[in-house]
């Protein structure tokens, strides 16, 4: 293209007077600063990548991360609902009433569902947990299908390990006699179980859908053919960083199916009976929005309105940790500081119900033979002094220590270990590996040896009563260094493990290692602590080390009060939690779900983070507009009669699907630039599809029928001088898939903005 010619386009598409050009280059020295035409390009393409620039000369045109993802349109969804609730409320019959009432029911009578059935997988599956985590080191004679506990009700003390029970059980019955025997059976279940745990999570791989892999042929340029989508183990880690994704407005068909729940539930159960640095909280999570989403489809009202949808699944991540933790408060602040980016009232008060009865049902159905929802009742009867603020503000700086290290070594374990080929390729291999490992290093100490949550039960005993602990049996010798050890060893290596565990491809949590790892240094701080249970200090340590991971606050304190009972310790918990969280974000500023959204590639849009990173930039949204050659494909002159052929839509569409984003659209101009709509892709491609609805043989009329129930006449706009909090604040507050750019004082349109644009350029920043 000639240098006039190629200054026109960028002009026609981009104009950037003298003004513009001044305040897009403030970051610039006047001495540094290009003429216009440079700095329309240098806005233009500042934050696309060189593969990207590369492209946009091409009929490809430019192509975005994300493609494989789809987002919701809040607005959109919004108005639909507003239409179906009126016409359903305007009926002033008995039958209008009765439909009324029943539509206005519904979202209750869901959350109860969700609860229930959220209940009776976590029963089965804590059951079951409990039982083949025991088969490692030995059986029940007298009833094979029991755990230990169960199996020696009344004969063991109520905080025993390993070392008791030969000689307080004659029914339990150890597989071998010698330690090198045990050590190996231990260790070969374990193995077996991990295999098990990731064969069965590799059934859930799956592909998300790449636009236009159904009709190749109307690809123009580039490769014409099928495209595969981004490969993903749906039923793989906690699944809690893919249900924010979700939760944010965008999409990941299928993660959410029965298939799904059932290999979660299946392979969870395995994988935490492997003795593995996991546990079954997070998961937990994913099962209970899997329930949500499969009740919510039984109601049109949801099934039918992505927005709706949403709702009713923040709804059931509350259940999810309510039967975890046995901690139906806990769950529903959960799922609002942690998980939720959108959360109104009516959503808080359906959680609490969900809660609630997902606790109610879970503690009628009793999986822990106790009758109670505590899992890790403490009465220490005893209160702290002044002093021991001083204790529990260094526990929440080791936390905070912690939390950020485990972050970014995480972070870094999962970007270099995990890009070796037989690592990638062989995921059940490196969970082998890791099982293996775990195994051998947590067996010789019987502080570790345990499951998860049994070991932070052990942990938590008060000596004064000790009831046979092994515990208290130590910490009662003259010569504690062996114990000390232990402390000291059970630490070190649920930190190391914890890091290079998470991010397997199997159901995992990190809740539970993060409260191990912070009961083991607590007891042991508490060692030094004379007067004062060390108990109290592994309870507050749990908090600290999970709060430094997980920067979790108002909903992780209520969890520790209903996990112990302990309301005299909220103070305490508070003051670790709050101290912990400073010194993490002081080290890395991303808790360990966020950074799993980066390492699993998940998009996700928090306003609140965003305009942190946008805040020093003073950027303008001039800098978000697409490249020249996307924005002629994606722009349509409708003339003055807004009549178009259905060949140019055709076309229009094609070069939309080879862009490969799916939920972007065309821009219906005049001969002036004018803005006449927004026609969204996935509403074309319905129109050009659905026989019968355009002929072939006159214009199609944008302005009256068929064709124009499709156009959104009435897009938002903002200008291209406007700063980028503008941008930031309209996506995160109203859930936009889509925004147009207007140049200041014509009103003419210059570019487009889509959601997945934003991400990319937030992250560019942030990195």
């Amino acid at each position: 293209m000639p240098q006039d010619e190629e200054a026109n386009e960028h002009t026609r598409l981009l104009p950037i007077d003298a003004r513009v050009a001044e305040l897009s280059g403030r970051r610039r020295s006047s001495q540094q600063r290009p003429n216009e035409l440079e700095e329309a390009s240098s806005i233009i393409s500042s934050h696309v990548s060189k593969e990207e620039q590369e492209l946009a000369g091409t009929a490809v045109g430019e192509r975005l991360p994300y493609n494989d993802y789809t987002t919701i349109d809040w607005l959109h969804d919004l108005i639909k609902d507003s239409f179906r609730y009126r016409a359903i409320h305007s009926q002033k019959n008995i039958k209008g009433r009765l439909l009324a009432g029943w539509d206005q029911c519904q979202g209750w009578v869901a959350a109860v569902l969700i609860g229930l059935f959220t209940a009776i997988v976590a029963f089965l599956v804590d059951v079951v947990v409990e039982t083949i985590s025991d088969y490692k080191v030995g059986f029940c004679s007298s009833k094979p299908f029991r755990n230990r506990e169960t199996c020696c009700m009344n004969k063991l003390p109520l905080f025993g390990t390993l070392e008791t029970v030969d000689e307080d059980c004659s029914d339990w019955k150890m597989w071998s006699e010698t330690f090198w025997g045990r050590f190996g059976i231990y260790v070969g279940f374990a193995v077996l179980f991990g295999i098990m745990a990731g064969s069965v999570t590799m059934t859930t791989k799956s592909n998300l859908p790449a636009a236009g892999q159904d009709d190749g042929k109307d690809y123009i340029g580039g490769d014409k053919g099928l495209l595969v989508g981004k490969s993903m183990y749906m039923a793989a880690g906690s699944g809690i960083p893919e249900i924010k994704t979700i939760l944010s407005g965008f999409v990941i068909p299928h993660f959410l199916d029965f298939k799904v729940l059932l290999v979660k539930a299946v392979g969870a159960t395995f994988a935490v009976a492997t003795g593995m640095c996991l546990g079954k909280e997070g998961p937990f999570v994913h099962i209970s929005t899997c329930a949500g989403y499969l009740v919510a489809n039984l109601f049109p009202k949801y099934r039918g309105n992505g927005r709706k949808m949403r709702e009713m699944l923040s709804v059931a991540c509350s259940s999810g940790l309510s039967v975890a933790f046995g901690a139906p408060i806990g769950g529903v602040l959960f799922s609002y500081e942690e998980i939720s980016t959108y959360f109104p009232r009516k959503v808080l008060w359906r959680a609490f119900l969900c809660s609630l009865t997902a606790a109610v049902v879970l503690k009628a159905l009793n999986p822990t033979g106790t009758g109670k929802l505590v899992l890790f009742e403490t009465k220490y009867g005893i209160n702290y002094d002044p002093v021991h603020y001083l204790v529990f503000i260094f526990l929440g700086l080791a936390g905070g220590f912690f939390g950020g290290v485990f972050c970014k070594a995480n972070f870094l374990w999962s970007k270099s270990f995990r890009k070796y080929s037989i690592i990638k390729h062989h995921p059940v291999f490196e969970l082998s590996l890791v099982v293996l490992v775990t195994a051998i290093l947590q067996y010789p100490n019987p502080l570790i040896r345990e499951a998860g949550d049994m070991i932070i039960k052990n942990l938590l005993v008060d000596c004064q009563n000790p009831k046979g602990s092994w515990v208290c049996a130590q910490e009662a010798l003259d010569d504690k260094s062996r114990y000390y050890g232990w402390l000291i060893y059970g630490t070190s290596v649920k930190l190391i493990l914890t890091i290079i565990t998470f991010g397997c491809k199997v159901p995992s949590g990190i809740i539970i290692p993060a409260l191990d790892a912070g009961a083991l240094f607590g007891r042991l701080i508490g060692q030094l602590i004379p007067n004062i249970s060390p108990g109290i200090f592994a309870m507050v340590g749990a908090a600290a080390f999970l709060a430094g991971v997980s920067r979790m606050t108002v909903s992780l304190t209520v969890i520790m009060f209903e996990l112990t009972g302990e309301v005299d310790y909220i103070p305490p918990f508070m003051i670790a939690i709050l101290v912990a969280k400073w010194v993490a974000d002081a080290l890395s500023s991303e808790g360990v779900y966020d950074l799993a959204q980066t390492v699993l590639g998940h998009p996700f849009l928090d306003s609140e983070h965003a305009l942190g990173i946008v805040r020093d930039e003073g950027s303008l949204v001039a800098e978000l507009i697409p490249p020249a050659q996307t924005m002629k494909e994606i722009t349509v002159d409708v003339g003055t009669e807004c009549k178009v052929s259905k060949s140019l839509l055709a076309t229009k569409l094609s070069q939309l699907k080879a862009r490969g984003l799916m939920d972007a659209g065309l821009v219906l101009v005049d001969g002036n630039a004018m803005l006449h709509g927004y026609l969204a892709q996935g509403e074309l491609d319905f129109a050009i599809r659905e026989e019968g609805l355009l002929k072939d043989d006159e214009p199609i009329d944008l302005l009256e029928g068929i064709m124009s129930t499709f156009i959104d006449r009435t897009p938002l706009t903002i200008s291209a001088k406007a700063p980028m909090e503008y941008a930031v604040e309209m996506f995160g507050k109203l859930g936009l898939r889509h925004l147009i750019v207007i140049e200041e004082g014509t009103g003419k349109v210059v570019g487009v903005i889509i959601k997945k644009r934003l991400v990319l350029y937030l992250e560019g920043l942030h990195h």
